[in-house]
């Protein structure tokens, strides 16, 4: 049996972000939900309004003999505007800002060099401002908002939203797609 690693990270609309890394080699496994937030076992209704202090995040399973936490950091940061302030495209609000919730001091470590070197390099005119934070507890969303882009591609969010994005993500990501 694989020892696996976790990673739990927020940028926006989960679908898009579960979209992405269900594509890459090393991935076992993403579960949308909710995490970050103050009230126990949140669902879409009580979230979505802001509410309870949650993000919508992904929490993957990952085999770091095939690729690391700063690998699965650079999808991360690659693929959402770690620059906006609780709003990722017209998704707004905090439960939309963008977090990594580590699992451990290295995680922590990791990602708080990683936000630094993105800040340094001048690859965002504005400033990062994700939010990295301690993991506490992740409550799965609802089953119908698993594994949603690819159980729902015709859907109009998914159309005109998330396919143009995966389309970009594959070709960016062409050598770290599973076959």
């Amino acid at each position: 049996m694989k020892d696996l690693e976790v990673a739990t990270l927020g940028s926006g609309c989960f679908w898009c972000t579960e979209a992405f890394f269900l594509r890459v080699k090393g991935i076992e496994s993403v579960v949308s939900g909710y995490s970050g937030g103050k009230i126990k076992n949140p669902t879409y209704r009580k979230y979505a309004p802001g509410l309870t202090g949650h993000a919508e995040v992904i929490q993957v399973k990952f085999d770091p003999t095939l690729i690391s936490f700063a690998e699965v950091l650079e999808i991360f940061w690659n693929t959402h505007d770690p620059t906006t302030l609780n709003k990722q495209g017209a998704d707004e609000g905090t439960q939309y800002r963008s977090v990594v919730f580590y699992h451990n001091e290295m995680q922590k470590k990791i990602a708080e060099e990683y936000k630094v070197q993105l800040d340094k390099s001048g690859t965002y005119k504005n400033p990062v401002v994700t939010e990295i934070s301690p993991f506490t507890t992740l409550y799965p969303a609802e089953e119908y908002h698993q594994n949603y882009y690819a159980l729902n591609p015709n859907q109009g969010y998914c159309q005109y939203v998330i396919r143009p994005k995966v389309e970009k993500f594959n070709k960016q990501y062409a050598d770290r797609l599973k076959k």
